[in-house]
């Protein structure tokens, strides 16, 4: 796999990078407290968004900083898109959505653009797109092993001008949310097609009968404002306009959504280890132990250059895999995003380690962010396909490649 130059960033790029740097600095960051304040008031759901949320919205908007993900609404390139993007996971909580490019509505929107009739974007993705409601995201299952999509065991069955939809999936990401509106449902309408057309992805709306929200999953025991919801779909009936693209195009639909999806999840990861980095750096500086700042122990240095070196190594996967995005198309990228899945992911939580190791006690309570930044870029080597299917991925293309150049057979 040969890697090119990658291009300048545009002079729009670059004042709307500008921009998102100085929104997150003056505006953001100043309000994490105020945002953890309401959280932890929240009484025992705790997904009521905080009204400071709303408020970066609209200043976000005012100045431009709004749908950067989608290029047909920005104009900005994957390439372009991804420094901004990463700017906006330093605060993962605040940033994404105050700019509306949060998931899993980002992937929602990217599929009704994509694949969506217009009465099915008038209802739900212009509402999006103006940051009015959310969605979630309803693939993965409990009963199933979500590594391999064609497992899919929630059935879809026609009568007459509706479906009927009975199963249950988990970590429905986005479904606890109260301004959740539309869920993206994926299930199996014909078992006995080939593996890869048994599969079609209806929009239900969250408040159809039958929809039955169980309970949230916490990640680490941290319960994210939008919920990873348990929901049980019992007979729920939903007009056949619901088809979201094609009946039997659901696989398709999926692979489609999540390329797009997993690599701006990595652009924001790269962003949280940056800001653990930072903040590992300014604590070796200010912490004394043994009578010297850590920042003069040899081995605290060499974790520092380590953080360093593993931060840029993973942050070129992810921009070669935008450029290949931007220039052949998602699945020209698909081994070059799988190598960004795997590599940043790591190198985030590797550097978030070593920043809680720095930090000491202070590192795994709720003094400073690092515990629940830990938790989300551990869970992100699992979501959105986990390590091993991604490596298992990239064995397989790496196997079907011819040598560059001719090899001799070894002989003893």
């Amino acid at each position: 796999m040969m890697t090119v130059p990658l291009p300048a960033p545009s002079p729009r790029a670059e004042d709307l990078h500008q921009r998102m740097l100085e929104f997150l600095r003056d505006e953001v960051l100043p309000s994490e407290a105020e945002y953890l304040r309401a959280r932890h008031g929240a009484g025992t759901s705790g997904h009521e968004l905080p009204e400071v949320v709303e408020r970066l919205k609209v200043q976000a908007r005012a100045v431009g900083l709004w749908n950067l993900f989608l290029p047909s609404e920005s104009g900005l390139t994957q390439l372009e898109y991804a420094p901004i993007a990463e700017l906006s996971g330093w605060s993962h909580d605040l940033a994404p959505e105050a700019i509306n490019c949060q998931a899993p509505d980002t992937g929602n929107m990217e599929l009704l653009h994509l694949l969506g009739s217009p009465e099915q974007k008038s209802q739900w993705l212009e509402p999006l797109l103006a940051g009015e409601i959310r969605s979630a995201f309803a693939m993965t299952e409990p009963a199933v092993a979500s590594s391999d999509a064609t497992n899919i065991a929630t059935r879809i069955e026609r009568d007459g001008d509706e479906y009927v939809i009975t199963g249950r999936k988990w970590w429905t990401s986005g479904a606890m949310d109260p301004r959740c509106a539309v869920l993206v449902v994926m299930g199996k309408t014909d078992p006995s097609a080939a593996p890869h057309r048994q599969q079609t992805m209806l929009l239900v709306p969250r408040d159809a009968p039958g929809v039955i929200v169980e309970r949230d999953l916490p990640v680490f025991s941290h319960h994210d404002q939008h919920g990873h919801a348990v929901v049980r779909f019992d007979g729920v009936r939903v007009p056949v306009t619901s088809v979201l693209g094609e009946e039997g195009g659901g696989f398709a639909a999926a692979q489609a959504r999540l390329g797009p999806g997993r690599i701006h999840h990595c652009m924001r990861a790269l962003g949280a280890a940056e800001r653990a980095l930072a903040m590992m750096v300014q604590r070796t500086k200010e912490r004394v132990a043994f009578g010297r700042p850590l920042a003069e122990q040899g081995v605290v240095q060499q974790q520092i250059a380590e953080s360093r070196l593993e931060i840029d190594q993973a942050r070129l996967i992810c921009h070669q895999a935008c450029h290949v995005i931007d220039t052949q198309g998602n699945k020209a990228a698909k081994d070059l995003v799988a190598m960004a899945k795997i590599a940043v992911p790591r190198a985030a939580t590797q550097v978030i380690d070593r920043a809680i190791q720095v930090h000491g006690g202070a590192g795994v309570t709720d003094v400073t962010p690092l515990a629940t930044m830990y938790g989300w870029h551990r869970a992100m080597r699992l979501f959105d396909g986990p390590d091993e299917v991604h490596l298992r991925s990239l064995a397989k293309s790496e196997l079907g490649r011819s040598p560059l150049l001719p090899l001799a057979p070894v002989t003893v």
